[in-house]
């Protein structure tokens, strides 16, 4: 197989599931260390699933190491449900992340619950949330954040982004809605490809045999167009893949050695 070009995905293989944990927690370290010392904020986008259970490792590192007071948290997409609902990324984000560390409560931007039947008001707030924090900071048309975080579907969609839905398609909008789902609940809100492939840095995490048959479509056949092979940032930096071995078993994408 040939070489990747320069900006191609950069995709590290992990023995387990666990030993993401801690190359993951130090990527996300390194991007806030910089973005910091950049422009003395970091802007990170989560998203749901597994995801959030791959950075405990967070909650390990020394004291003061992280600036929890600089970080400004944004989702990716989110299931329009309570934030107390066992569907809702939020939820799962602050169980395995935000309640254990001193992250102050108005850096992350949930969703506004009040709004909850009507999708149309719903995400329109959540990209005023956005436009707050980078419009009067930032020059550019689309939000750039420093680091999104996302997972994958065993369907090969990433944030709420689903194959062949229309919301591929989006161009303008910074965040979406979607009434019908593939996979339940139906009613989500998610950040479009321009939010995303305007971030500094993209980083996927997918782990577990159930990634095993669509990680080779999505790495080794990106001319399928499958949503996460669709994620291509605009400026020069890589994408990054934290696996594990289980999933990457059929991938014949190279690996490259995660140096801690």
């Amino acid at each position: 197989m040939s070489h990747p070009p320069p900006n191609a995905p950069i995709l590290y293989s992990f023995s387990s599931t666990e030993d993401i944990i801690t190359p993951l927690a130090d990527f996300v370290f390194k991007a806030q260390k910089e973005a910091i010392e950049k422009k003395g904020r970091f802007t990170l986008a989560i998203s749901g699933g597994s995801l959030p259970k791959q950075l405990r490792g967070l909650r390990d590192l020394p004291d003061g190491a992280v600036k929890w007071n600089k970080w400004q948290v944004f989702y990716a997409d989110e299931r329009v449900v309570p934030l107390d609902h066992d569907d809702s990324n939020h939820r799962l984000c602050m169980a395995e992340l935000f309640s254990h560390v001193p992250i102050p409560p108005n850096n992350i931007h949930s969703i506004d619950v009040s709004l909850l039947d009507d999708l149309e008001e719903l995400s329109d707030a959540y990209e005023k949330e956005l436009i707050h924090e980078f419009a009067q900071k930032d020059s550019a048309r689309f939000p750039v954040f420093d680091l999104i975080l996302l997972g994958i579907g065993p369907d090969g969609h990433t944030c709420s982004l689903f194959p062949g839905h229309e919301l591929l398609a989006e161009e303008d909008r910074w965040v979406a809605y979607i009434t019908d789902s593939p996979k339940p609940p139906l009613k989500r809100i998610t950040l479009t490809y321009p939010v995303v492939n305007h971030a500094q840095r993209v980083a996927f995490v997918a782990a577990g045999a159930g990634k095993v048959d669509i990680l080779p479509t999505i790495l080794d056949e990106p001319q399928q167009g499958l949503p996460a092979s669709r994620v291509k940032p605009v400026y020069p930096g890589q994408i990054h893949w934290f696996v594990d071995n289980a999933a990457a078993a059929k991938v014949q994408y190279p690996r490259t050695e995660y140096k801690l």
